[in-house]
C-alpha cells in the first residue's frame, strides 16, 4: 500500500502551531532556540517544545524538528544534549543539514527519524543515495529541480527513502544552501538562521569617479531589485507532484503570521484531498492564497525557470485578519478575539477549518458583557457578534483594504 501524501507546515511560534493543526496538517516543522535557520521566527523554548509535541500528537500530527544550521566549533558542545532532549520529548523527525550533526544525532537520539534539509542541497539521486546510506529516511530536495529531475531521482532511489518538496512559499535568489550574499554584505551568516535577505534589497549602480551619485540599473527612476525572486505556488499541479512519487510536499513560512499559516495550510489541505479522490480543485481554494501575504506567484523550477520580479519587493497585502473565534453556538453567537479594528457595518469575511470563505455585515456588535458597541478597536479585546454559521475555533474573520 503507498504511503499517504503528507502535508507538512511551518509553526514558527504556539500560535502559528496551533493554527497549522487547525487547518489540516499532517506534520509541522519547527525549532527550539538554538540551530535552526530561522533565527527570527520566534520558535519554542524547552517548555513549549514538550507542549507543541503533547499538541500534535494529540491531533496525531508529526513534529519536525530543525537543526539544520551549520554550526561552528563553539556550538557543538550542547549539541549532544539537545539531541538526546528532542528525543525524550518523542519528536518524529529531526530536519540536519550538517553532517556533523547527523552522525551526532545517530549517537544521541537514534531513535529519531533523520531528514536532510534543503540546506544540503541535494540536486542528484546520487547525493540522495549517499545520505539513504548515512543513516537519513527522508531528504528534502534542492528548490531548483525541475519535475523531470525529482522523477528521476526517485525512479533511482530506494523507495523507503521518502522525498520532501516544497511547494509554496517564499523562494531563494541562490541555491539552496549555498548563498554568502548576507555574510558579504550584513555579516548575518545564512547557514547559521540570521539571513538578512540583501537579495530583498534595491540596488543601484555608483560610478567609481561620482561618489554619491547613484544611477539605476534598468532605465527607470525606481532602481532596480535585480535578485528579487518570486514565491512559489504548486496548488494547481498538487496531481503532478503524486504521480512524481513525492512523500511529503512543504509550505515555507515559520517566519511567517499565524494567519499565513493557517491560510495556506488549509488550501494545501483540500487541494491534496481533491487530487486523492481524483477530483478538481475548487477554485475558491487557489484563490485563498490570494489573501495571504505574498509576492507575485510563479511554480518556481519545477517546469522551468520561474523569472524573476524585478519591479519592488513589496509583498501584495489585500486582506487583514480582524478576529479569530474563540467559540461559537450552533446558531452562530460567537465569542472571537479582536486583532484589528472594525465596526458595524462593516463587511467581513468568515473562514476556518473546514468553513468556505463566506461574506457578511457585522449587525451586532458587543463587548464581553454583551453590551452594544458600534466599533471594536482595542488588541486583543473580546467581543461578541453573530456568525453566519457555526465556526469552530480558530476560525478567522477578515476584511478586504485598500492597497
Amino acid at each position: 500500500m503507498a504511503k499517504p501524501l503528507e502535508l507538512l507546515a511551518p509553526a514558527g511560534d504556539m500560535e502559528r502551531l496551533g493554527m497549522a493543526v487547525a487547518y489540516g496538517a499532517d506534520a509541522v516543522y519547527l525549532a527550539g532556540q538554538m540551530y535552526g535557520m530561522r533565527s527570527f521566527a520566534g520558535n519554542f523554548s524547552s517548555e513549549e517544545l514538550a507542549q507543541a509535541v503533547t499538541l500534535c500528537h494529540s491531533h496525531g500530527v508529526k513534529v519536525h524538528v530543525t537543526c539544520n544550521t551549520m554550526p561552528r566549533n563553539p556550538e557543538l558542545e550542547g549539541l549532544p544534549r539537545y539531541l538526546a532532549f528532542l528525543q525524550e520529548l518523542g519528536v518524529d523527525a529531526l530536519i540536519i543539514g550538517d553532517i556533523g550533526v547527523l552522525s551526532l544525532a545517530k549517537k544521541h537520539a537514534p531513535k529519531v527519524s533523520l531528514h536532510i534539509s534543503t540546506q544540503a542541497s541535494i540536486t542528484n539521486y546520487q547525493a540522495a543515495l549517499a545520505w539513504h546510506q548515512l543513516g537519513a529516511s527522508r531528504v528534502i530536495l534542492a528548490r531548483e529541480l525541475s519535475l523531470e529531475e525529482i522523477r528521476e531521482i526517485r525512479a533511482k532511489t530506494p523507495r523507503e527513502l521518502e522525498i520532501e518538496a516544497f511547494v509554496h512559499g517564499a523562494m531563494c535568489v541562490s541555491y539552496s544552501g549555498r548563498c554568502v550574499l548576507s555574510n558579504y554584505m550584513t555579516g548575518r551568516d545564512a547557514s547559521r538562521g540570521a539571513c538578512a535577505q540583501p537579495c530583498r534589497y534595491k540596488y543601484a549602480l555608483m560610478e567609481e569617479q561620482r561618489p554619491g551619485e547613484f544611477f539605476p540599473v534598468e532605465e527607470d527612476d525606481r532602481g532596480t531589485y535585480i535578485f528579487n525572486s518570486k514565491d512559489m505556488c504548486m496548488i494547481d499541479h498538487i496531481s503532478e507532484l503524486m504521480e512524481a512519487g513525492l512523500d511529503s510536499l512543504k509550505i515555507e513560512g515559520r517566519a511567517k503570521s499565524a494567519y499565513y499559516a493557517a491560510i495556506v495550510t488549509g488550501a494545501y489541505r483540500h487541494a491534496i484531498n481533491a487530487a486523492i479522490a481524483g477530483s478538481p480543485l475548487d477554485p475558491v481554494w487557489r484563490s485563498e492564497l490570494d489573501k495571504v501575504s505574498h509576492r507575485p506567484y510563479s511554480e518556481g523550477f519545477y517546469y522551468g525557470h520561474p523569472e524573476q520580479y524585478v519591479g519592488d519587493a513589496r509583498y501584495i497585502r489585500d486582506w487583514q485578519v480582524s478576529a479569530i473565534v474563540t467559540s461559537c453556538s450552533p446558531d452562530g453567537r460567537a465569542v472571537c478575539s479582536l486583532r484589528n479594528k472594525f465596526q458595524r457595518g462593516e463587511t467581513l469575511e468568515l473562514v476556518g477549518p473546514g468553513i468556505r470563505p463566506v461574506s457578511f455585515p457585522v449587525a451586532d456588535l458587543a463587548d464581553e458583557g454583551g453590551f452594544p458597541i458600534e466599533e471594536a478597536r482595542t488588541p486583543q479585546m473580546a467581543l461578541r457578534l453573530t456568525l453566519p454559521c457555526q465556526a469552530p475555533p480558530l476560525s478567522i474573520l477578515r476584511k478586504q483594504v485598500e492597497p
